[in-house]
């Protein structure tokens, strides 16, 4: 068994076609994991899968200017990532869409909500706190409150939030800000897929990539 580390290939051979083992990097899956390639390219056979997959590449090839990238090679975004949401929900024949948030990002919620609606969805929307519960009563230990440890302190509640969900029947569903972990148990949970929309940064104003370019932020990371 190897560990495949493509983050530490710049050639990135696979992206460009190159097939030649000579130089290939010792963990590359093109060297080690020949026949699982192989296999794993026969679940896209799956009808599902496979409808999912086609559309999800309309949707890249939708996010480009077509002339810019077919005559001069170049690749201009046209359009966010809330508006490829959008045309994948209608593409995909969706009518109700889910979003789970961070009551920290309610507004941007409330905009993304009012988004999809305009674009004829029916919006599901439940934020992070629902069930008005306090951290104690999900086995959370005093000490590890935020705050006065003696105090209601509302507990993020990423199980009800897809359970939800999945009684209304949505077709996918978004996630909005949750915090690491309960994004993870949100998606576990959830009956429908799920695609992220805004990722939970406190320290960036939810835009973790900075973290990894910005030298002033070494110390932390």
């Amino acid at each position: 068994m190897y560990n495949p580390q493509c983050a530490k290939c710049y050639q990135k051979y696979c992206y460009q076609g190159i097939m030649d083992e000579s130089k290939l990097p010792s963990f590359c899956p093109l060297r080690n994991s020949k026949e699982l390639i192989q296999k794993v390219k026969q679940n896209y056979q799956n009808e599902k899968t496979q409808n999912f997959y086609l559309l999800s590449s309309l949707i890249e090839k939708e996010a480009y200017d077509e002339k810019a990238a077919r005559e001069e090679g170049k690749s201009i975004p046209v359009r966010p990532r809330i508006r490829e949401i959008v045309e994948f929900g209608k593409k995909l024949g969706s009518t109700k869409i889910g979003v789970a948030f961070c009551i920290g990002v309610s507004d941007e919620a409330a905009r993304a909500s009012s988004i999809l609606e305009n674009h004829g969805f029916e919006v599901c929307s439940v934020a992070c706190s629902c069930g008005g519960l306090d951290k104690s009563e999900l086995g959370v230990p005093p000490h590890y409150k935020i705050k006065d440890p003696r105090k209601y302190e509302s507990a993020c509640n990423p199980l009800l939030q897809a359970e939800l969900l999945n009684q209304s029947q949505t077709d996918f569903n978004v996630l909005l800000g949750l915090c690491v972990g309960h994004d993870m148990l949100f998606t576990m949970n959830s009956e429908a897929p799920v695609t992220t929309l805004l990722v939970k940064d406190r320290f960036t104003g939810h835009n973790p990539v900075i973290s990894l370019y910005t030298r002033y932020h070494r110390h932390l990371v």
